[in-house]
């Protein structure tokens, strides 16, 4: 149950290999302050947070890349190495199980996903499962599934996530994508999937059946029709051919939030009370190219940063689903990942 009055933010700033830990007061206006800045590693720009024991596991580049666990310090904000492990290709998304008992990830240059079993002090064990696709861009678990987003071949990869960190392909095995759409972030709420694109700019529903199948639904474009963006390509530069750049999805209340960099926007996008797509409710401008942000629990805020800004905006979702920035705050370099540690 979140404390709704204190609540830690942390932010990889990739750019200066730290991590930024903001605490953000809820008891009267909104406030965000930074309480202090670790050091993570080169170019960390992915992390996943075990609440329950205040670990964060985080990926950093290198020779070799590997990840880094370390612990929160709740009061002061900082993060202390614990242990690390060398992998084959630096990690571009990091997430874990819902019992905490395995970190997975997801390698977009290595073209890779593994899942290593969690020890109890944080350390991580032998890889117990390994898959390949192109340009793997995310991986989600979730009751007792896991979900491997393939950007470079257009699909999501899914499996049953066994107890003892091994996958199973479910049948089918794989989701096609639209062709050429660049599949990147999900985020899996109760019966519904929602799949953002970096080529076509959209969000995608998908349902997800009994046995944790996912299947297209229906689609809505994130992208600000007045930033005249044409669709992107792989291997395109989108700042110099003003290109669609998706790239983040959340949900925040009766709402979808999808971040796009070309025009650095968060769309938000109203659902049904069955979590189906409606219509955009606003084009809100934020911190330039947001890779990355994050909502409360309670979907009243939310966190955005920028790829090219080195401060972290704090926005109030109104009832209507526009966004009204309240605070800036300074942080580091390269800001690409938001992640909320709930208060208790």
């Amino acid at each position: 149950m979140s404390d709704l009055a204190h609540d830690l933010v942390l932010i990889a700033n990739a750019g200066d290999g730290t991590i930024s830990t903001l605490r953000l007061e809820r008891r009267e206006e909104p406030r965000l302050d930074v309480i202090a800045t670790s050091v993570a590693g080169q170019g960390c720009s992915t992390f996943a947070i075990d609440a329950a024991r205040d670990l964060v596991f985080a990926a950093y580049k290198g020779e070799p890349a590997g990840i880094v666990t370390l612990k929160l310090d709740r009061t002061t904000g900082e993060l202390h190495p614990v242990s690390r492990r060398d992998v084959d290709a630096s990690m571009t998304y990091l997430a874990l199980d819902p019992s905490r008992s395995f970190l997975l990830g997801a390698s977009y240059g290595g073209g890779f996903g593994e899942v290593w079993p969690v020890g109890n002090e944080g350390d991580l064990g032998e890889a117990t499962a390994h898959v390949e696709f192109a340009n793997l861009h995310c991986v989600v678990p979730d009751r007792g599934h896991a979900y491997f987003v393939s950007l470079g071949d257009d699909l999501i990869a899914q499996y049953d996530l066994g107890e003892d960190g091994t996958l199973t392909p479910l049948d089918p095995a794989t989701i096609a994508q639209p062709d050429g759409s660049g599949p990147r972030h999900l985020i899996i709420q109760d019966e519904n999937a929602y799949l953002i694109t970096e080529f076509s700019g959209e969000v995608i529903r998908h349902d997800v059946g009994a046995d944790g199948s996912l299947a297209p639904a229906e689609s809505v474009s994130i992208v600000d029709p007045s930033a005249g963006l044409k669709h992107s390509r792989f291997g395109a530069d989108p700042t110099q051919e003003g290109l669609v750049w998706g790239a983040d999805v959340h949900r925040a209340g009766r709402w979808i939030i999808g971040s796009e960099r070309s025009a650095s926007t968060l769309a938000t996008v109203a659902l049904d009370a069955a979590g189906h797509l409606g219509e955009v409710a606003d084009f809100a401008p934020t911190e330039t190219r947001p890779r990355g942000f994050a909502a409360t629990d309670d979907g009243q805020l939310v966190i955005a940063v920028g790829e090219k800004s080195t401060a972290a905006a704090l926005s109030r979702v109104e009832d209507d689903g526009r966004l009204t920035v309240l605070a800036r705050v300074g942080i580091g370099r390269g800001a690409n990942w938001v992640r909320i540690v709930a208060g208790h």
